[in-house]
Formats: C-alpha cells, structure tokens, sequence
C-alpha cells in the first residue's frame, strides 16, 4: 500500500466542535485514503533542539490550550503507539546524518488528535510523533520528510499537521466560517501556485518570495510540517490541493497531498 504524505491545517483545538467546511472535509478524508498499517504526525506544536520521536505503548491526549469550553477537555484520543516504527524512524534519521533522541513519555498534542479525531475516530490506528526545530528552517525540514519518505511505500501514513496560514494577532473573535481576508488569500494563492508547479526553491525562499510571508507566519513553527510532508514524496514530487476553506476570517485551511512524480517513459 502506496499512500501519499499529507500537510492539513489543524485550525483551531475546538475544529471538532464547529461546524465548518474543514471539519466536514476531515471526517471524509480517513474513509478516501483507507486505513494505513501507522501515522507518522509531524506537529507544529512538538518542538524541539533536534529531532525526536515518541515511541509509547498508549498515547495519552494532551490539551495543550486554555480557556476553551469544557467539552472540549473531556475529548480523547486513545490510540496505540508504535515503539517498534519510532527505533525505524530514529535510525532512519541517524542514516540521514540527523541525530534523533526518543521520546518515551510524550503523548499527542493537539496538532495530531484533533484532526485524527475526524480522520479516524475509532482510535485504532498506531500513532507517534516526530518533533520539529523552529530554528533550523524549512531546508532541514525537507530533509527531514526525504529521510522518512521510504514509509509512505510500506503503508504508514505521514501528516505534517500546522497551517497554511497563522497570523494569530488577527484574530477578533469573529465567526468561524468568516470570509477570509486578503492577505491570508494572496499568500495562500501564491503557495498553491509553487505547489502545483512543484517549485521546490521558490517554497524554500517563501519567506523572500511570497506576498506577506511573514504577516502569515510571524514565526515559522505552523508551516513548517508542510517542508517535511514534501520531503517525504521524494525528490521528484508532485503535490494537489484536496481541500481549502477559512475558519475565523484568518485561518486558512488547505489540505495538500504530496506523492512521487509518474515516472516519465522514454520514447523509443
């Protein structure tokens, strides 16, 4: 089983109580790609010095927020960690000349439980995190996800979790399902544009080369799951766009699935 590595926006920690396009699109998405042997959850909100890996028998459900309502906290997410994939991924790391220490306490924060919540609500599937490193950029990023992307071949599913964009000083208590604002669209359409034309330098120097780069993201931490889930289709990689919408006027939503280019045949 072949499956693509995904970037999808987690949106707010409360995305599973409000009715918005994004979670409708999320509690679809498990039932499209079908059932995956483990995840693979590269979290914007696991950060790090250098890269770990969670390896527990049970993930316990962090709530790593304050001041939502209380339906929230009673909210869980069970699901079996997966010890003997967390050794293959930090070996796969060390072959890759990428030191990675192994978590044996960490559970899932909030960037991995609430969209698996919708995604695959029963709990059932072997989940584990890899930790990111805000300071190191999007290139160790990449080569983060290029050093996992073996798995995607063996039916393990990788999912950068963060935010196409996360200017959260804009945010005012509007209504989830807003419009979006102009300049949350004008650097979502840009990334969308070097997305399809798998322009791997240019999202590398999107902070030099997209309109309101850093407007969009005042540090890098919600983006950068996107580097590692490209990383992970390989060298040669193609990306679609599966879903995008707005929640809160600010938050875009997009969901990019990322796979391996077709292999071109020469002519003979």
């Amino acid at each position: 089983m072949i499956l693509p590595s995904l970037f999808l926006s987690h949106g707010a920690p409360t995305l599973p109580l409000t009715d918005t396009p994004a979670r409708a699109f999320l509690g679809r998405l498990g039932r499209t790609l079908g059932r995956p042997k483990a995840i693979v959850v590269i979290s914007a909100h696991w950060e790090t010095d250098g890269p770990e890996v969670s390896a527990v028998a049970r993930n316990e459900t962090i709530h790593d927020f304050h001041g939502f309502p209380r339906q929230l906290y009673e909210l869980s997410y069970p699901a079996p960690g997966a010890p003997s994939l967390a050794a293959e991924i930090a070996e796969l790391l060390h072959e890759a000349d990428l030191a990675c220490r192994v978590d044996n306490r960490r559970g899932l924060d909030h960037g991995a439980w609430v969209p698996l919540l919708l995604m695959y609500p029963a709990a059932d599937i072997p989940v584990l995190q890899v930790s990111i490193q805000p300071h190191l950029g999007p290139a160790h990023h990449l080569r983060l996800g290029r050093a996992l992307a073996r798995l995607c071949g063996e039916g393990v599913l990788i999912i950068g979790s963060g935010s196409l964009t996360h200017d959260l000083s804009e945010f005012r208590g509007q209504d989830p399902n807003a419009p979006s604002c102009d300049w949350a669209d004008g650097f979502a359409d840009w990334m969308g544009e070097a997305l399809a034309a798998s322009r791997t330098d240019d999202l590398l120097a999107y902070r030099r080369l997209a309109p309101l780069a850093v407007k969009n993201h005042p540090s890098e931490e919600h983006l950068l799951p996107l580097f590692t889930a490209l990383g992970a289709a390989g060298a040669d990689w193609r990306a679609e766009r599966l879903h995008t919408s707005t929640t809160y006027g600010i938050l875009r939503m997009d969901v990019v699935a990322f796979a391996a280019a077709p292999q071109q045949v020469a002519a003979v």
